[in-house]
């Protein structure tokens, strides 16, 4: 990656008490006949390693989806930007979470209907009645849910700490450019055997 500038970049430290949260690796985003897919499934097959540590090292781990209502109504602007998101209205195939990070039955599932996961949701009291202070990020996409969560993580004071090698984008160079700009300015961002340590030390 590019060097980050001189006066951004500084270091978060990780806490005692995270979170891993799996952002809205539902069916659309890896189904190639849905207008969301994504060229690859790397992500999702790191997100399932990285799902797997947490939960046998009693990490707890937090799910979103998406899900709209008829006709969009709870969709305001972001379905008109965005027409392809009108395949997620109602409970249906393509907003299925996939079977390598499937929640379990005592794990969380968040609907949301924008980017982050904290806008319009319970998240951020559930994480802080829970104690929790290092959310671990997963998921899709890296310029849009993802950047979003770990901006608003910052902004409610967690540390956030973005899996590289865990999220995904429609190409590599917003991918490249939005992990470059959190680590300079929002989180850390990590690969994937640096997250499983972490979560194997917890």
């Amino acid at each position: 990656m590019v060097e980050i500038a001189e006066g951004f970049g500084g270091t978060l430290s990780l806490g005692r008490r995270p979170v891993v949260l799996s952002i809205d690796m539902m069916r659309s985003y890896f189904d190639p006949d849905s207008p969301l897919c994504l060229p690859s499934t790397a992500s999702l097959e790191s997100a399932g390693r990285v799902v797997e540590a947490a939960r046998e090292n009693q990490v707890p781990v937090v799910h979103t989806r998406v899900e709209f209502g008829a006709g969009g109504v709870d969709g305001g602007l972001f379905i008109r930007k965005v027409p392809a998101l009108m395949r997620l209205v109602g409970k249906n195939p393509l907003n299925e979470i996939m079977p390598q990070v499937a929640p379990q039955p005592d794990e969380l599932v968040i609907t949301k209907q924008y980017a982050s996961a904290f806008f319009g949701t319970s998240l951020v009291s559930t994480l802080q009645a829970n104690g929790i202070d290092t959310i671990m990020i997963l998921g899709v996409s890296t310029s849009g849910c993802v950047r979003a969560t770990a901006v608003d993580a910052l902004q409610y004071g967690f540390t956030a700490v973005v899996v590289r090698d865990a999220v995904g984008d429609r190409e590599p160079g917003p991918h490249e450019a939005n992990l470059y700009d959190i680590q300079a300015k929002y989180a850390e961002v990590i690969d994937e055997a640096a997250a499983i340590t972490y979560l194997e030390s917890r």
